[in-house]
């Protein structure tokens, strides 16, 4: 039980400082540059781990399978960083949280799932609330949360990809390949752009820092914790990484979220958890209730 709660805490911390970590890095280089530079450095740091035993024949098999996650991911992954120009972390990682929204979405829609008559609800209650955060009056915050969201549709899309396709892939190169494919497109995304410049040392004391715990300990921990825990308590869990992203973010940054976003925020939040619980069977009628 002591361990668990403590893989809770941990991943709750590392999960909570993506979109942290992205506006750090924000005034030391261009967001498609810092993008890169942590996930070419995140690559390097998993194959150190590996300590090279990598299998490069995996990458070969399964080619077209890592360049539809490089892509999917690359792209979400560049949207995000540049999201933060535009919105707080808070509400970023809160609009993030819409993944299970698109996840029950493609589920439907690929899978042939049927929708519960409480993910009906849910679902409502949190896109209205995510429609309050994406309109409010002024073109930055709206633009970023627009930003946000598609990047969270993009993801999505790579884990019913990766659900589907990867299951035969060991853990290693599975990990090795996806952010190696991730980088690779982000590289591609950052001369599109315009925005490979050199950083600086400090600028590469952040970069490896946040490859470390974005890449390597963030993913790292949410598969440990994906083996030992029950998919949709982890989900209910990781609804939670907002609240300590804004805590962070008020820490890191300043400033605090105003009464409309903490009220449109709180709905989000509540319909993400109704969709996730119904999900888990939690809101289920017990046999022989009226």
């Amino acid at each position: 039980m002591t361990d668990s709660r403590l893989l809770i805490a941990g991943l709750l911390l590392v999960d909570s400082l993506y979109y942290i970590f992205a506006r750090l890095l924000l005034p030391l280089l261009p967001p498609a540059a810092g993008a890169m530079y942590m996930m070419v450095i995140g690559a390097l740091q998993i194959a150190a781990l590996m300590r090279g035993r990598i299998d490069w024949r995996v990458l070969w098999r399964h080619r077209w399978l890592f360049l539809t996650v490089g892509v999917l991911v690359g792209v979400n992954t560049n949207m995000g960083f540049v999201a933060v120009r535009y919105v707080d972390p808070g509400t970023a990682s809160l609009l993030s949280r819409t993944s299970i929204l698109f996840g029950v979405a493609l589920g439907v829609a690929w899978l042939g799932e049927r929708l519960r008559r409480w993910e009906v609800v849910g679902a409502a209650v949190a896109v209205a609330g995510v429609a309050i955060i994406s309109f409010q009056p002024g073109d930055y915050l709206r633009w970023g949360a627009l930003i946000v969201i598609a990047s969270t549709a993009l993801y999505a899309l790579h884990s019913a990809v990766v659900k589907r396709f990867a299951g035969e892939i060991a853990f290693g190169e599975f990990m090795f390949f996806r952010v190696a494919s991730v980088a690779a497109v982000l590289v591609v995304l950052a001369l599109a752009q315009g925005d490979v410049v050199w950083p600086t040392a400090p600028a590469w004391g952040w970069v490896a820092v946040a490859a470390a715990v974005n890449v390597v300990v963030s993913r790292g921990v949410y598969y440990l914790a994906l083996r030992r825990l029950d998919m949709s308590f982890l989900a209910i869990v990781l609804t939670l990484t907002p609240v300590v992203t804004w805590l962070w973010s008020i820490v890191a940054f300043g400033g605090r979220p105003t009464m409309l976003e903490i009220a449109s925020g709180g709905a989000t939040l509540a319909g993400v958890l109704v969709v996730t619980a119904s999900r888990a069977g939690l809101l289920d009628t017990p046999r022989g209730a009226g």
